[in-house]
């Protein structure tokens, strides 16, 4: 029961984010919970996106603050970039993972250590935007040039969007390997309706 009260109130505070990716987590979690039989699994996918959420919208809040900055203006695009990655790497991995969970070409291990892969890549996605706050922030103002600041915040966003792409690579590999089971199987058509064609997929 509480799970599902937690489930539900998720639900509604992914839908008062306009930016944030449009995730459906009861969806997500009750695929976990059929695949896996377990609700820590599931419960760790809701904590997760809390915790993303969180950092996601104090990493809005420095980027307003950052726009206040005099002259860290020109390069506040790359703080907005930035946070705007996380969204995007939470959208490649639920709409992925939840689709992976009802394919029958994976194991359940297999489901497992795919899902411990998309929490390592969204746990470090954290971290990055995390010292995305740290820098802008005004405590590290007084320690830090513009410059200092700025060169740091590029390199965030170059490591935040190499992370993003990491997690579609990822995604991709592990869809290849349905397909290429598939393909064995005789099985093309159910997988191609499940993750698309090549030149729809948003993977």
């Amino acid at each position: 029961m509480f799970l599902c009260l937690t489930v539900i109130a998720f639900c509604h505070t992914f839908q008062a984010r306009a930016q944030w990716a449009v995730i459906d987590p009861s969806n997500l979690v009750q695929n976990i919970l059929t695949v896996s039989k377990t609700a820590t699994t599931a419960t760790n996918v809701i904590n997760s996106f809390k915790e993303m959420q969180k950092i996601y919208d104090q990493g809005k809040e420095y980027y307003d603050k950052l726009q206040s900055v005099h002259n860290l203006i020109k390069d506040a695009h790359k703080v907005k970039e930035t946070v705007e990655l996380v969204s995007e790497i939470s959208q490649i991995y639920a709409t992925s993972y939840n689709k992976m969970l009802t394919d029958k070409n994976f194991s359940v291990a297999e489901l497992e250590a795919i899902g411990e892969g998309y929490a390592k890549l969204l746990k470090e996605s954290g971290n990055l935007l995390s010292d995305i706050k740290n820098i802008v922030s005004a405590s590290n103002g007084l320690s830090m040039s513009d410059a200092e600041r700025m060169d740091v915040i590029d390199k965030i966003h170059t490591k935040m969007a190499d992370y993003r792409n990491l997690t579609r690579y990822f995604s991709q590999k592990n869809i290849s390997v349905s397909f290429i089971r598939s393909r064995e199987k005789g099985d093309m058509e159910r997988v191609r309706a499940l993750y698309g064609e090549p030149s729809e997929r948003y993977w």
